[in-house]
């Protein structure tokens, strides 16, 4: 009986066991079920956002060096790599690049970064940046780069990572010229870098490479080899579309076969409508402003150069002349330079105006101010030269005319051919000047407040400010330097900023994430785009 009793016993042992083993094995393959169902929903998630499509009107060619088509040089940040990048709020951030030393007020060194390949597995060498610098000097380089490296005297390679530049004279801020993109020596190797098939796809080190190109599309796909591998994008595939104009593109974008463009066009909404895509505003690099003489006899009193501010509503300006591709501005330098929040002070007042005249002893007489000097009657009448093929800047000028006379302040524009102009400029010999500049990528301030600038300005403060931040690398004391200069700006006035262009960079609402962008590159953020 005992034997029997312990017989059961066994069998039952047996039995809880190898239940507790099948249970554990449904477990299991529920738990390995449950994951593939997750890892497969996860890469089919990941896969059905990783295509996106660009696009391209009048195309030219794709070598970042040679196009004068601005998309392409867009679209080309995402192929090429230059030494430097510029960042979203306008600093430098190294690219290929390890480190960059100025030994003199004219000498560079440039350390490259070691280990990066070209797409092709050839070595990223010093030689390449040479061999790129000497190609934007050639005599036949109409490069939107070639000014970059205008003022190069000579490249020296001391070994495959490191060169020496020497400038012809000190550039400030030269570091930041270095953003032109390089391409490789050895690919472009016994051909005519200007006229050779290699040019249809050449190699790169950038995030993406060119894997396919036909009469109608650039395919680009993720390079695996890319040296940045702390930028990891969703995004592994880019179709890029050629189309003959821009009203084909628009047409394009319209039926969401496009997820992305950028245009200028204030009359966008005509070609793309109204719906199904999100607008971001990007700040452009023209600066609209007037150049007052202050050594003119009227205009050296700094109280009717604020009161003509106070009596201009540079919005009327924009809306009558510009459209809504351009906005208000009042510095040159873009307020990211020395601000963390965008400023704008609006200094339309016709009240200021007002008491700004009176306190410089004006007295409004029939609708006009004026003032007796020496038993004399005079008025504050001024001349204002605007360029006369610019159609937008002959309005503007009307249009601030109009307002300055409303105000009783009196202006004969003077409207000056192309060498009357540039005379009227290089001699400074006018009352003001309706400017249109596109800023450089550097922070240069000279043609505003140095010994030769457009207003005949002199501070001896902003002297010391200028010379003290050419040699200033310090972020935060940069930054309340140029800030500085905008307080001392504003209580001067030696200019009266108009308008700034803007760019719009539009997206189809099935691309799923945030623009962030500059006038220098539209992709900042494209690491974390993906399309819906």
């Amino acid at each position: 009986m005992k034997n029997n009793i312990f017989g059961y016993i066994f069998i039952i042992f047996i039995v809880v066991i190898m239940a507790f083993a099948i249970y554990r094995v449904k477990i299991q393959n529920g738990n390995n079920n449950e994951n593939n169902t997750t890892s497969s929903s996860s890469v089919q998630e990941v896969k059905k956002g990783t295509e996106m499509t660009l696009a391209i009107s009048e195309f030219d060619t794709i070598n970042p060096i040679i196009t004068s088509n601005k998309k392409v040089q867009d679209i080309d940040k995402l192929i090429y790599e230059s030494l430097i990048n510029i960042t979203e709020d306008y600093k430098i951030e190294y690219s290929l690049a390890k480190e960059i030393a100025k030994n003199s007020e004219k000498t560079y060194i440039v350390k490259l970064k070691s280990g990066i390949k070209w797409s092709d597995g050839n070595r990223f060498t010093s030689d390449d940046v040479k061999f790129t610098i000497d190609r934007l000097k050639d005599e036949n380089a109409s490069s939107v780069y070639a000014q970059n490296v205008k003022d190069i005297e000579e490249v020296d390679i001391i070994d495959n990572t490191t060169l020496r530049i020497i400038l012809l004279k000190e550039v400030q801020n030269f570091e930041y010229y270095l953003n032109f993109p390089i391409l490789s020596n050895e690919y472009y190797a016994g051909s005519n870098f200007w006229n050779t098939e290699k040019n249809i796809a050449p190699v790169t080190t950038g995030r993406f490479k060119i894997s396919e190109v036909t009469n109608n599309t650039i395919v680009l796909e993720k390079n695996a080899d890319w040296w940045n591998k702390e930028k990891k994008s969703i995004i592994e595939k880019i179709t890029i579309n050629l189309y003959s104009t821009v009203a084909e593109l628009y047409n394009a974008f319209k039926m969401g076969s496009i997820d992305l463009i950028s245009t200028q066009n204030p009359l966008y909404q005509d070609y793309i409508g109204t719906i199904g895509y999100d607008v971001t505003e990007v700040e452009g690099k023209e600066f609209v402003f007037l150049a007052l003489n202050t050594n003119n006899s009227i205009l050296s009193d700094v109280n009717i150069r604020k009161a003509i501010r106070a009596s201009i509503d540079k919005n009327r300006v924009i809306s009558n002349s510009y459209g809504n591709i351009y906005k208000s501005t009042n510095f040159p330098l873009s307020t990211l330079f020395f601000s963390d929040n965008e400023v704008e002070e609006n200094f339309y007042s016709i009240e200021e105006k007002n008491n700004l005249l009176s306190a410089s002893g004006w007295e409004l007489r029939k609708g006009i101010w004026q003032k007796d000097i020496n038993y004399r009657t005079n008025s504050i009448q001024l001349n204002l030269i605007v360029r006369a093929k610019d159609t937008a800047r002959t309005k503007a000028a009307e249009d601030i005319k109009n307002q300055l006379q409303e105000q009783g302040i009196l202006i004969n524009i003077i409207y000056a051919s192309d060498s009357e102009y540039n005379s009227y400029l290089n001699n400074k010999n006018y009352d003001m000047l309706l400017c249109s500049i596109e800023q450089p990528i550097a922070p240069d301030l000279n043609s505003y407040f140095g010994s030769k600038n457009y207003a005949n300005y002199a501070n001896s403060e902003v002297k010391e400010i200028m010379n003290y931040i050419g040699n200033l690398s310090d972020e935060n004391e940069l930054k309340a330097k140029y800030r500085r200069l905008y307080e001392i700006y504003n209580e001067e006035v030696p200019y009266i900023g108009i308008a700034r262009n803007k760019i719009l960079v539009i997206k189809n609402t099935n691309l799923i994430g945030e623009v962030k962008a500059n006038w220098y590159n539209l992709f900042y953020k494209i690491d974390e785009w993906y399309t819906d």
